[in-house]
């Protein structure tokens, strides 16, 4: 099993320096709106993905009026002790040690330290763009597949090269298509690989994603998950040869895999369009869950989970139903904020599940 038994934070967004330990399988972090628990919760995920859940830069983490942070997690998994220090610099530089030891590059970390995040803001993986889920889907995959990880920096990579290239040769109206050919097979090489393992990671994470569903919501309902891509019809090289003349004129890469999109339906039509807001949230709540299983399956042993400020988004059945099959049937770690403590204490007393509590 994987826990996190302690966190050191020091100049991290609002904490000047602060320690907490943790020896209870669930952690319910309580305090007023505006006091730190989210940002507690981030920097245990930063440990994990070296680098913030919210997508700002490492500059936006470091507190106010200071120069760089700190950041110290005791990790434990197979009953062994793990010791990971991430530290930024004042001068920028980002510097990510495990039992003291350097890491030559930061990509060997992911994986190590599973965990799933369930934020408020993650509604927008129903109502928004496709390179939301999409993402989701690099984000689980990086964590399980170094080769997939490679893989995708090397596709986005030349994914930026090819539209650099496209953009330079419209301003100066001259084209050289022996290095958009190399270009090219390149990017087919690295994105039919990422293609193929999203194609085959798709099924059972469908199932589980429509398993989770029926438990949270508890009921059945028509809803869908599809895993979508343009490489589906046609082979990724004679996409890019097909498209070349019009990528020349708009100047960018219509056609790859990411363009790729995790379909979401709800009787056969965009969920985003026809579910309603609990209905919403209870396919929020199976994504991430199929997440946590996935990682469970493939790691051998389940992610820590952190969920901010969850109980205001689900109705109390519906809750009831989410923290059930946490507490029941995954064997994790889980770490919980909300502004009220009693209700915490209710709930998990209900369940069954030790609980230690913090107040911010």
């Amino acid at each position: 099993m994987l826990l996190l038994r302690q966190i050191s934070l020091t100049q991290f967004k609002n904490y000047g320096h602060q320690t907490f330990s943790f020896d209870r399988p669930v952690t319910a972090i309580s305090g007023k709106n505006g006091v730190g628990k989210t940002n507690l919760l981030d920097a245990i995920y930063y440990l994990s993905f070296t680098k913030s859940y919210f997508g700002s830069g490492d500059q936006m983490q470091v507190q106010t009026g200071t120069q760089g942070f700190r950041l110290s997690g005791a990790f434990m998994l197979d009953e062994k002790q793990i010791d990971i220090d991430i530290i930024l610099r004042e001068t920028g530089k980002k510097e990510i040690s495990c039992n003291g030891a350097p890491y030559e590059k930061f990509s060997g970390h992911i994986g190590r330290f599973p965990v799933v995040m369930i934020a408020p803001d993650d509604i927008e993986l129903i109502n928004g763009t496709a390179d939301l889920r999409r993402k989701f889907i690099d984000t689980i995959l990086c964590q399980t597949d170094a080769v997939y990880m490679q893989a995708l920096i090397r596709y986005n990579k030349l994914l930026q090269q090819r539209n650099s290239y496209l953009k330079q040769a419209a301003i100066l109206k001259r084209r050289d298509d022996a290095l958009l050919e190399t270009i090219d097979e390149q990017l087919a090489d690295a994105g039919t690989m990422l293609y193929e393992k999203r194609k085959d990671f798709a099924p059972a994470f469908r199932e589980h994603i429509l398993q989770f569903y029926r438990d949270v919501a508890g009921k059945e309902e028509p809803i869908d998950v599809q895993y979508e891509s343009q490489l589906h019809e046609q082979s990724f090289g004679l996409l890019l040869q097909y498209s070349r003349e019009k990528d020349y004129i708009l100047q960018r890469t219509q056609f790859g895999v990411h363009k790729d999109n995790l379909a979401l339906m709800l009787e056969e039509q965009p969920f985003k369009t026809r579910g309603s807001q609990g209905q919403k949230k209870s396919l929020l709540f199976s994504l991430k869950l199929a997440e946590a299983i996935t990682l469970e399956k493939i790691k051998g042993f389940s992610p820590i989970l952190l969920l901010d400020d969850v109980f205001e988004k689900l109705d109390a059945g519906r809750m009831e139903n989410l923290l059930e099959y946490i507490c029941h049937r995954i064997n994790a770690q889980i770490f919980l904020t909300d502004t009220h403590p009693q209700r915490m204490r209710d709930i998990f007393e209900k369940l069954g599940k030790e609980t230690k509590e913090i107040n911010i």
